[in-house]
């Protein structure tokens, strides 16, 4: 039992953790005015061909109506751009403008440095351990 209790609060307590660090990294100087779960939106958009914004709220575990709200705000602020089809008008595509391009690297900086100094003195066969843990954890939350 103690394990279990043990693993529970290891658990939330790094969800917490990565979620304040990441807002404190992430949020800061040209990016005040969005917030980490915009910073996710940004993330899923990604920076290569448009995405529709179905594969993106798919990325995202949401609603495409939860999902519109957000994109209005993004939208606004000037880091993203949607686009309906040409040849299907019930599409549409969004793409992130140079602002939202430059939160994109900005977020994805924040994870590389996180993931290093998450990792590092760790043995390989510590490594390979640590990523099979967290493999077996994601596949049990995926359901």
């Amino acid at each position: 039992m103690k394990n279990t209790t043990t693993l529970n609060r290891l658990l939330v307590n790094l969800f917490n953790e990565v979620m304040e660090a990441e807002s404190r990294a992430v949020i800061t100087g040209d990016f005040m005015d969005i917030s980490n779960n915009d910073m996710h939106i940004i993330d899923a958009i990604g920076v290569e061909e448009p995405q529709n914004m179905s594969a993106i709220a798919a990325k995202l575990m949401v609603t495409v109506g939860t999902l519109t709200v957000n994109m209005n705000s993004l939208e606004k602020k000037g880091y993203i751009e949607r686009k309906r089809s040409t040849e299907d008008k019930r599409m549409v595509y969004v793409t992130l403008t140079e602002k939202g391009r430059k939160a994109f690297f900005h977020h994805r900086d924040f994870h590389k440095e996180m993931i290093k100094a998450a990792v590092r003195g760790l043995e390989e066969d510590e490594m390979k351990a640590l990523i099979s843990c967290l493999d077996k954890l994601d596949k049990f939350f995926k359901g």
